[in-house]
């Protein structure tokens, strides 16, 4: 059975600093697997994340965040979905209004045959530790498969990712530019509620207010712009921390606290979504 340190060091599991491959075992220990899923066939070409992650080292990607998802299904613990996070080495700030936020590319793999090698467009803001990821769209993601020279393929894509995050990161120094109006700051709200709390018919049972998606947690986040604005909804989200009073089966009064999103699929589905809805507000703002 597979086990994470969840007492491991703050910044090890933040993005602060460069992690050595002995820290992301620790917080990811499937992407070191020694072998495949027992469930894959011979066609499947077994790459150990840990190889592609030393590749992607040499190169100058730096690893700086890691994670596991969890399975219900015994035996797949050691090889379940994983993800890493990568700064390239000497790629700081560069841009004045959005301040220490930097460009990064997002690995997810697994080895129990739920996920190709994806490689995809990413950003951290170090204020509040919002690691978002830029929409799935071309070139923003790049999907490998497991065959045929994987780690070249993907030190390939992560060149061609990290493209799209200098790039994204200019729209987000747009965005910081954009002023909201708070009926359009509650509508992006309304939008990052449905996102967060809608079951797979649309429909939303929760006694948390959509206006608690504008919750701030830090005086730097006191701002109308779109681009703070955006980072506050995806800390709300992602990262969970609200409450509100509900009631139970019985009807009694019940405190709910939101989670913390840990499934590796659902944080990248909410984080794209949330990038989406930044993005067509800047739209519709330079439209108006």
């Amino acid at each position: 059975m597979s086990f994470i340190d969840s007492r491991y060091s703050f910044n090890a599991r933040t993005g602060r600093e460069v992690l050595s491959n002995d820290q992301i075992a620790r917080l990811a220990p499937s992407a070191f697997a020694t072998q495949a899923h027992e469930s894959r066939s011979a066609r499947y070409t077994y790459i150990p994340t840990s190889e592609v992650i030393d590749g992607l080292r040499a190169q100058g990607f730096l690893p700086v965040f890691a994670k596991q998802g969890r399975s219900r299904v015994a035996g797949k613990a050691d090889f379940t979905k994983h993800l890493i996070r990568f700064r390239f080495q000497g790629q700081g700030p560069a841009l004045r209004r959005i301040g220490e936020t930097f460009p990064e590319v997002v690995l997810v793999n697994s080895h129990d045959g739920t996920s190709a090698y994806q490689i995809m467009a990413g950003m951290l803001r170090l204020v509040c530790l919002n690691g978002m990821i830029v929409e799935d769209r071309e070139l923003a993601t790049v999907k490998v498969p497991h065959k045929g020279d994987v780690v070249s393929e993907v030190i390939e894509g992560s060149y061609t990712v990290l493209e799209e995050s200098k790039r994204a990161l200019v729209a987000a120094d747009e965005w910081a530019g954009v002023t909201l109006k708070s009926d359009e700051r509650m509508a992006m709200a309304e939008a990052a509620h449905v996102l967060r709390f809608a079951d797979a018919d649309g429909n939303v049972e929760t006694p948390v207010r959509p206006d608690q998606m504008l919750t701030v947690r830090r005086p730097a986040d006191r701002s109308d712009d779109l681009w703070t604005t955006t980072n506050v909804l995806h800390e709300n989200v992602i990262r969970g921390g609200l409450s509100a009073w509900g009631r139970d089966a019985n009807n009694r009064p019940r405190r709910v606290t939101t989670r913390e999103i840990r499934g590796i699929d659902q944080d990248v589905k909410l984080n794209r979504a949330l990038w989406v809805l930044g993005e067509r507000m800047a739209q519709l703002k330079a439209a108006a």
